[in-house]
Parts: structure tokens; sequence; C-alpha cells
């Protein structure tokens, strides 16, 4: 096993037992669904895909995938972005 991935292993045992958050402590993805027409996403890395059916992001671990119809991103920052249409489906990669 590398060395950064036993790190990285005894970080997340850490964070559980104290009962840290997660998307702090280890900078993993939060999204947060209003319905099926609003996505608020924290801690992603970069935007890989974006057209009115498909939203792919980066985090930091993963890749999540939103797909639907009418899809926009209404603003992004380097920290958060806001994801509004139809969402059908929101997948993790």
């Amino acid at each position: 096993m590398k060395k950064s991935s036993r790190f990285a292993k005894k970080k997340e045992s850490l964070v559980e037992s104290l009962q840290l958050p997660r998307d702090v402590c280890l900078g993993a993805l939060r999204v947060t669904l209003t319905g099926s027409s609003e996505a608020w996403i924290e801690n992603y890395r970069g935007i890989l895909e974006y057209t009115g059916q498909t939203i792919l992001l980066q985090g930091k671990t993963c890749q999540v995938r939103f797909e639907g119809n009418g899809l926009s991103i209404d603003y992004y920052t380097n920290e958060d972005m806001k994801i509004s249409g139809r969402i059908a489906a929101v997948r993790y990669l």
C-alpha cells in the first residue's frame, strides 16, 4: 500500500472518530439539492463538461455528473456554484 494511501485512510479515520465535518476536513464535495430544479455544489475542483443536458464536475476524490434538461450554471466561484434546470440524475463517478 502506498504511503499517501495509508495517510489518507488514517486521516479519514481520525475525522470520523472525532466526528468532524468531512467536507471541511477532507475537501469532500458537498451537493445540496433543492427539489429537482437547483443544486448547490461546494468544494469542486473544476468543470470538465458543460452542456444543456450534462454538467460534469471534478472533486478532490471523485467526479459528479448532473444530467437533465436546460441545465445551466447560474454562478460559480473558486469554492462553490449553483446549477439550475430540470435535474434528472446526479451520478458520482
